[in-house]
Parts: structure tokens; C-alpha cells; sequence
């Protein structure tokens, strides 16, 4: 649970003044076909939260684990980010969160293998 949790909070947490470490961290807490999607698109990423100046915190609500195997388990998250740099009086939702969330044992670190959105 903790790979995920602290997985979900990287990924959701961003700020344009560090974007390239947030989106590194990401990809240092992944594997597989997820490590390399997010590693496709991660120019991308950064330069869209370095154009929109944005800052979101992360904070991951509650997690259970839905299945286990030997070396991986299904992990399923709520969690919560908020814009914390919105223009006075523009103050934004927070976004809501619920991802199943796959990690797989790598050397003895959880990483996340798969994230799904949960409708």
C-alpha cells in the first residue's frame, strides 16, 4: 500500500518551479509499460505545467489493497489534489481522485506497474 500511496501523491503533485524532478520521481517509482508511457510523455507534461505555472498538492485519502500476488499487488486509491496557486477569487475545486493502482516488487521497492482511473 505504501508504494502506492506514495506513488499517486508523486504523480499528482506538481510544481512548475521543479516540474523535471516531480515528473523523475514519477518515473523512479515505475515500471514497465506504465514507466514507459509516463516516460513518453513526460517532456510534454513538463512543459505544460511550466507554461501554466501550475502548483497542485497531492494527498491520497485512503488505500486498500484489492488483490495480492506473489510479487505485485492491486492497490486501490482515493485521493485529492488541489491548485494551490489560483488567482484570488478564482479558487479551484479540488480534483478527485480514484485510481486502481498496480505495483510490482523491483529489487524489494514497490513501484507502480499500472494506473487506472476508476470510474
Amino acid at each position: 500500500v505504501a508504494g502506492a500511496k506514495k506513488g499517486v501523491v508523486n504523480m499528482i503533485s506538481l510544481d512548475y518551479n521543479r516540474a523535471k524532478e516531480d515528473v523523475q520521481r514519477v518515473i523512479d517509482g515505475s515500471t514497465g509499460q506504465f514507466k514507459t508511457d509516463f516516460q513518453q510523455r513526460a517532456a510534454d507534461l513538463i512543459g505544460m505545467v511550466a507554461r501554466s505555472k501550475t502548483i497542485t498538492e497531492g494527498r491520497v485519502n485512503a488505500a486498500a489493497i484489492e488483490s495480492m500476488e506473489r510479487n505485485s499487488a492491486v492497490v486501490l486509491v482515493s485521493a485529492t489534489s488541489q491548485v494551490t496557486n489560483s488567482p484570488p477569487g478564482k479558487d479551484e475545486p479540488p480534483q478527485i481522485w480514484r485510481l486502481r493502482v498496480t505495483v510490482a516488487d523491483v529489487g524489494g521497492q514497490y513501484k507502480m506497474s499500472k494506473v487506472e482511473y476508476v470510474p
